[in-house]
């Protein structure tokens, strides 16, 4: 039962009751599986693109720009770094001074000279214990200098966000943040005459830091490349909030009687993406950069996804006129449910009976073009594709958590899955008059997940919203195209920054 209480803290995020009591039932029903027609695989739902097919795909692309065309960067930054210290945190707390060979504190401690922050370790060190890190580790003192990168009295790298740690040194004087590279490589893939837009989701605790981060950046970007840079930044709406639950399955409340809510997960980023002004954006995620030298193949990719999507969308515009008039033949309808079937990957019953209504109605959607990597043990969600509550089936993005493992079918296509997804998307968000799409109306409300959590010692449940590229984009027009394994190159730990592709 909602107190007057309850129903101004709903008013004041802009929580509906009716929002409120839905998701509170999936504490009950939970969320359903989704039924899989199979993995995406080459010619199978993911597209392998020859040398003549890239140059075609990247032509079409430098003429999208050449024509005035204009496309944004998106990035989600909103998350702490503190699970990249996971390792460390753990080895702080514990009571050894110095740590066991083969572990992760050994590895960077054995490397100290290749950290890219290595001059500001020395700085903190210095002002902590009077001696710099060579010194603490001929010492054996591990667990300072772990503790000088971690504590906030030291570097504080385990409460800071991922986009304003260094990542990458260039030389003695010259280092570049994860947040600088995403500056680097936007010029370098979605500038259009001199000028660039980008956007990063933050948090509200870091919000200060960004702006204060990008007000040195910004200019120092724009002088080295001559491009303006339009930044922009955002947070999660409050409205994206969920309630958390009790372990009975009715709301959880603080010691004050209060609903807890808590950040929907990455999928209320939808809402940011929806606010944005753009055409295309391309998306991903702050901690897959590399330096300079290494970028060759990320920038030649990015222009091969963004010409594919201009080639789709070209085909759907023109299918969706041919469409709308009224004119066409036996024949065209059979061209055009070919290329649904062959290049969106949809397969259903109303498109096998060419049935035009239901193919301009697939048709006009935002569609987004996905980069995949062949899986070579990295984690991720993957490509499948699936059925949808219309009986159709599509190309989608999915968590392990999203699949019924218990199932033998679907146990047996998790396994032969031969891709997984970098995040590395590009997407046509207008639809095909130019107006923006309303991209709230194509999210799957039926996905999402519930995880266990703590609130000052108590166990509660946790709702996550459908993620973004996973159920926040289910009803969009998806194409999955292969790409190297050298454009996904994520610092999900610490110890990913002594990778070659780091270094």
């Amino acid at each position: 039962m909602l107190t007057e209480k309850d129903l101004e803290s709903l008013r004041h995020r802009g929580i509906t009751p009716e929002q409120f009591n839905s998701q509170m039932q999936r504490f009950t029903t939970g969320f359903p599986y989704l039924r899989l027609q199979g993995s995406a695989r080459p010619d199978e739902g993911i597209h392998i693109l020859d040398e003549a097919e890239q140059e075609s795909a990247i032509g079409r692309w430098e003429r999208f720009l050449a024509d005035g065309g204009r496309a944004a960067k998106f990035v989600p930054a909103s998350g702490a770094a503190s699970r990249m210290f996971k390792a460390l945190f753990a080895f702080a707390d514990g009571d050894a001074q110095t740590a066991p060979a083969g572990t992760p504190v050994a590895e960077l401690i054995d490397n100290l000279d290749r950290l890219p922050f290595r001059a500001e370790l020395d700085a903190a060190a210095i002002r902590m214990y009077d001696a710099d890190a060579a010194a603490l580790a001929a010492a054996g003192r591990h667990r300072d200098i772990v503790s000088a990168i971690i504590r906030p009295e030291g570097m504080n790298y385990g409460a800071l966000p991922k986009a304003l740690l260094t990542f990458h040194r260039y030389n003695d004087a010259t280092t570049r943040t994860s947040l600088e590279e995403q500056l680097y490589e936007g010029v370098q893939t979605v500038a259009a005459d001199g000028r660039v837009d980008i956007h990063f989701t933050v948090s509200a605790d870091h919000r200060k830091l960004f702006e204060e981060k990008l007000a040195k950046a910004v200019p120092a970007v724009e002088a080295a490349t001559g491009v303006k840079i339009n930044v922009s930044l955002s947070e999660q709406k409050p409205s994206t909030d969920t309630p958390a639950a009790a372990l009975d399955g009715t709301p959880f409340r603080n010691d004050a009687g209060e609903i807890v809510f808590r950040p929907g997960g990455h999928g209320a980023l939808i809402e940011n993406l929806n606010d944005m002004d753009a055409t295309v954006v391309f998306i991903k995620n702050i901690d897959n950069v590399v330096p300079e030298a290494r970028r060759a193949d990320t920038l030649r990719y990015k222009r091969v996804l963004g010409g594919v999507l201009m080639q789709v969308h070209d085909s759907i515009a023109a299918y969706a006129d041919m469409l709308a008039s009224g004119d066409y033949d036996p024949a065209d309808l059979a061209e055009i449910a070919d290329f649904m079937h062959d290049t969106l990957c949809i397969s259903a019953p109303e498109l096998d009976a060419a049935d035009p209504d239901y193919m301009l109605a697939k048709l006009d959607r935002p569609l987004r073009v996905c980069g995949m990597v062949r899986n070579e043990g990295e984690p991720g969600g993957g490509p499948y594709l699936a059925y949808n509550a219309d009986g159709s089936a599509s190309p989608q993005i999915l968590e392990s958590t999203q699949i019924n493992t218990a199932d033998a079918d679907a146990a047996a296509m998790m396994a032969s899955a031969t891709h997984f997804n970098p995040v590395d998307l590009v997407c046509y968000v207008r639809d095909l008059d130019g107006e923006p799409y309303d991209l709230r109306e194509y999210v799957d409300p039926d996905t999402g997940f519930i995880s266990s959590k703590s609130f000052a010692g108590r166990e509660l449940r946790a709702l996550e919203l459908p993620g973004l590229w996973n159920g926040a984009m289910s009803d969009w027009n998806t194409v999955f195209v292969e790409v190297p394994a050298t454009t996904f190159n994520p610092v999900k730990v610490v110890n990913d920054l002594l990778r070659p592709a780091h270094q």
